[in-house]
């Protein structure tokens, strides 16, 4: 019986392959960095128009604000034309106070004024708030309110000082027009806001009175009367 063995031996490590060298690369920390603020940014936003009551009012109230900041910022890069970028400053600036006055006021924070003229010819300010019984306003919806209200009049200061120290003398106008109607609405809301609070304390302090009765309800009324309404002056 024979045994036939072969000429030539196979090596055993002939059909072993090296494993693949895998390179990995650690991903850059500044593009996450930056990555994953502008997604906390977005999601920011998105949080504060998903926690709005009404998120819509919301929305125009900024929109109108940041448009006519910008076209008056940006107009000149785009064309030469003072009348039409006047007239579209303008036009946004408008379009804000009637908003900010009538729309988004009554709707963030339940708040209205308006100017009224008797029959003796004297104005006066007439101030409408939200009947308490309805509830409170939505505390995202009040905060973004007042913050629009008060940094706006501050951008549009800035913008002036630049005019001045530019000595740009046909812009100058515009930005005085732009603070007039913003300060008008800080002014009104400021006050129709403690109007409304000061009445609050004058029901709390008639429902101590009618609770009490008496000289000591007279005395708890006006001492809480006088606690809040100092409270909100």
């Amino acid at each position: 019986m024979s045994v036939n063995t072969p000429l030539i031996e196979p090596d055993a490590d002939a059909d072993i392959l090296p494993p693949p060298v895998t390179q990995s690369r650690s991903p850059n920390p500044n593009h996450l960095s930056s990555a994953s603020s502008a997604q906390q940014e977005s999601t920011g936003v998105a949080q504060i128009f998903r926690q709005s009551s009404h998120p819509l009012a919301l929305l125009m109230l900024y929109l109108f604000r940041i448009a006519a900041i910008l076209v008056y910022i940006l107009c000149g890069f785009f064309t030469e034309n003072y009348v039409l970028s006047t007239v579209v400053v303008v036009v946004l600036l408008a379009a804000d106070f009637y908003n900010t006055r009538n729309v988004a006021g009554r709707t963030l924070v339940g708040l209205r004024f308006w100017n009224q003229v008797d029959d003796d010819g004297e104005s006066y300010w007439v101030f409408e708030s939200r009947d308490p019984a309805r509830g409170a306003a939505n505390k995202v919806d009040e905060k973004m309110f007042w913050i629009a209200l008060y940094v706006f009049p501050c951008l549009w200061s800035a913008l002036l000082i630049v005019s001045f120290l530019k000595l740009s003398i046909s812009f100058i106008p515009i930005v005085i027009l732009a603070l007039v109607f913003n300060l008008t609405n800080a002014i009104g809301f400021t006050y129709a806001d403690r109007d409304a609070k000061q009445r609050w304390a004058n029901n709390l302090s008639s429902s101590f009175m009618g609770g009490f009765g008496g000289i000591g309800g007279n005395l708890l009324a006006g001492a809480v009367k006088s606690g809040v309404g100092r409270m909100f002056k």
